[in-house]
């Protein structure tokens, strides 16, 4: 059984401090463009155990015309015996502003699932938040409406790792910031960033200057979650933990730059032999006919990037949960993204190059 309601959300407080909204006005697409790379770390115990993993990155995508970043974060792993996750798929405008997120968190405890999932997404003058939240005893949905006009100087979840790194790369956190942001139960909150100063790390035999970060989300329940971020002098982030939590994430290899361009992201084009058959005219066709599949299914997948995104998670919950019925399950899996969805899909990745709480106390 499950139930619904729909909730319109008066957000005269909190509000954002002038320094934040001046901070995100200032922000230049250049100061944006530096922050698309990817990022892949590990989750360790207190102990140095590997419990999972931990990736997020930044690409280039046009949402309804407009440029603007898609980002993916994903974190899966064992914590305690317990299977978790938590994937943030989003696009996010040159201002940091919302365009679409979505957010899928998962607890499988021993007799039961526990699954989050919100979707946000900007609809004419109004930010559209759709939460739904399965446990045992049944599935419950609430929809929020926030004014943008109520919304200045907000970050969200994956906005925040954008500007983790704009912060990292100008290597200083400037003052009195209060920003607003959304708490674990999509209550309008505020969050706050501090400068750590710097600090010597290890990674791979090799001792590195570090920038710390530390970000706070407070909650409408009188309750606050602090994180510790550290990040090379390029921007890429080494350490992440959640104060209180029995695991961390970190790097466990140094990327490789070259030019302050990461070599992982230049692509490497392999020349591959041709094998002509004996029938040349049937080969040719069979060619043809290759390249016209290729390029069609290659176009659709280049408009929806968060195809991708989404598989992943879907298997990975897939095999979680390991259903008897498979086409029930990905029918309930998939059913909150359509609900808050406008007909047809107007975000894709850009072809121009010139151009999620285990991301709170899980891996």
């Amino acid at each position: 059984m499950g139930d619904s309601e729909t909730t319109p959300i008066e957000t005269e407080e909190p509000k954002a401090s002038v320094n934040a909204i001046e901070f995100i006005k200032n922000i230049s697409p250049r100061d944006v463009e530096k922050c698309v790379f990817a990022d892949s770390l590990v989750t360790v115990s207190d102990s140095g155990r590997e419990l999972g993993d931990f990736s997020v990155s930044v690409s280039r995508a046009s949402c309804n015309e407009e440029l603007c970043f898609l980002l993916h974060a994903s974190s899966h792993g064992v914590i305690d015996e317990v299977p978790c996750g938590t994937s943030i798929v989003a696009y996010i405008s040159e201002r940091l502003e919302i365009l679409e997120e979505n957010q899928h968190e998962y607890v499988k405890l021993e007799h039961k699932m526990l699954d989050r999932k919100v979707h946000m997404v900007r609809q004419d003058d109004q930010l559209m938040v759709n939460r739904t939240i399965s446990e045992k005893e049944g599935v419950k949905t609430q929809t929020h409406t926030f004014p943008l006009s109520s919304l200045t100087g907000l970050v969200s979840e994956a906005s925040n790792f954008l500007i983790l790194r704009i912060l990292s790369l100008q290597k200083i956190v400037p003052e009195n910031m209060t920003f607003l942001s959304f708490d674990a139960d999509s209550v309008i909150s505020k969050s706050t960033y501090r400068a750590l100063g710097w600090k010597k790390q290890k990674i791979c035999e090799e001792l590195v200057n570090t920038f710390g970060i530390e970000r706070t989300v407070f909650s409408a329940k009188d309750t606050s979650s602090t994180w510790h971020c550290f990040f090379l002098p390029e921007g890429h982030l080494v350490s992440r933990v959640q104060l209180g939590s029995p695991a961390m994430m970190k790097l466990l290899h140094l990327p490789l730059l070259l030019d302050g361009v990461d070599k992982k992201q230049i692509p490497v084009f392999e020349k591959k032999p041709l094998i002509w058959e004996e029938d040349m005219e049937l080969y040719s066709k069979f060619l043809d006919r290759k390249e016209e599949l290729k390029a069609d299914y290659t176009s659709h997948i280049r408009q929806h990037p968060e195809l991708k995104a989404l598989m992943a998670d879907f298997l990975q919950f897939l095999l979680l949960r390991k259903p008897s019925d498979v086409f029930s399950f990905a029918r309930d899996f998939f059913a909150p993204f359509a609900s808050q969805s406008p007909p047809g899909n107007p975000c894709k990745e850009s072809p121009n190059p010139t151009f999620p709480e285990v991301l709170d106390n899980k891996p």
